[in-house]
This record gives C-alpha cells, sequence and structure tokens, in this order.
C-alpha cells in the first residue's frame, strides 16, 4: 500500500491525536467489512494501532491507487463496541 504524506494531512491527523504511522498501520491491516465507501470518492477503515488502540482513518485514492489520508480520530467508546461486534 503506498501513502501519500504531506503538511496538510499530517498536521489534521495531529490535530486528533493521530500520527501518520498510526494511520497507516489501521489502514495495512483493515478486516472485512472495512474499507467501507462513504461516496464521493472517499473510504472508512474502523480499526487497531500496533498497541491496540482504536481509530477511524478516512482516506480517498489520490492519484489513482495512492492512499491519501484526510482524517483520523481515537473511536468513541459506542464505536468501539461497533466495531468489537463486527470482528467477531
Amino acid at each position: 500500500m503506498e501513502f501519500r504524506w504531506n503538511e496538510w494531512n499530517e498536521d489534521h491527523l495531529a490535530e486528533h491525536g493521530v500520527r501518520p504511522e498510526e494511520a497507516e498501520h489501521v489502514l495495512s491491516h483493515a478486516r472485512a467489512p472495512y474499507p467501507r465507501y462513504d461516496g464521493n470518492g472517499k473510504y472508512r477503515v474502523w480499526g487497531q494501532t500496533a498497541p491496540g488502540e482504536y481509530l477511524q482513518v478516512i482516506f480517498i485514492y489520490d492519484p489513482p491507487g495512492v492512499v491519501f489520508v484526510i482524517h483520523g480520530r481515537p473511536l468513541s467508546d459506542h464505536e468501539k463496541r461497533v466495531y468489537r461486534r463486527s470482528q467477531k
């Protein structure tokens, strides 16, 4: 998986306490039913970082075949429960 990072998306993740390597790990280890297509070219993944933190990562392919992360944040407690149930 190839990722494209720039100051904008790195800073945007940092606003939510997420590092690029955490987002990359979540995307690289996505399990069904993720990634989910959210429309307008955007995809969503819920997953865990290597140490086990739960994150949501939103990305687009830009250019085609290259992942450009546009958003990332920790999951809420409710979202964590939903995610855990989806993985059983």
